[in-house]
């Protein structure tokens, strides 16, 4: 966290919370100057239902959410976050299954993972009307430029060193 927060990144991604910190953890954030955005599915002692998503609406309050789970996409919209939906790229199957989620739930943005394919970022860039964003296994400053070179805004990757760049 302090690293993050140090650093010139301008969104924070958070993987790794719980009821007890996510408060704290957002706030700090903010505090900042940076863009909070909760990953739900990972906030321990937190239910991957509505309730959970108005109770980081209302009370914990970041930016956004990040998710895999289309029904809370949707819900979070409709409680005013900025929403990101994260898909894994694992076969064709998985691609065209993202292709029709986005054009269901509308996500604000969408993550796909890996992040390390540019032929297939730059694919689904081309398929969907919305923001993309590159994350997984991203290993190199060239990662993340062929990443933007195949569409992508932007890439997420935990690795400390890409993050000033």
């Amino acid at each position: 966290m302090e690293a993050a927060l140090a650093s010139e990144v301008t969104t924070i991604f958070l993987l790794n919370s719980d009821i007890f910190n996510i408060k704290s953890l957002v706030d700090r954030i903010k505090g900042s100057n940076k863009s909070a955005f909760i990953h739900i599915d990972f906030v321990e002692g937190l239910g991957n239902d509505n309730k959970a998503v108005d109770y980081i609406a209302r009370v914990i309050q970041p930016d956004g959410i990040i998710s895999t789970k289309g029904n809370l996409i949707r819900h979070a919209k409709e409680n005013g976050l900025y929403t990101i939906q994260r898909f894994f790229l694992i076969d064709s199957l998985s691609y065209y299954t993202t292709i029709r989620q986005v054009a269901s739930v509308k996500p604000d943005m969408i993550e796909v993972l890996p992040g390390v394919m540019p032929s297939v970022i730059q694919r689904i860039c081309s398929e969907v009307s919305l923001p993309v964003i590159a994350g997984g296994m991203i290993d190199s400053k060239q990662d993340i430029i062929e990443i933007l070179k195949a569409g992508a805004i932007g890439a997420s990757t935990g690795k400390i060193s890409l993050w000033n760049l």
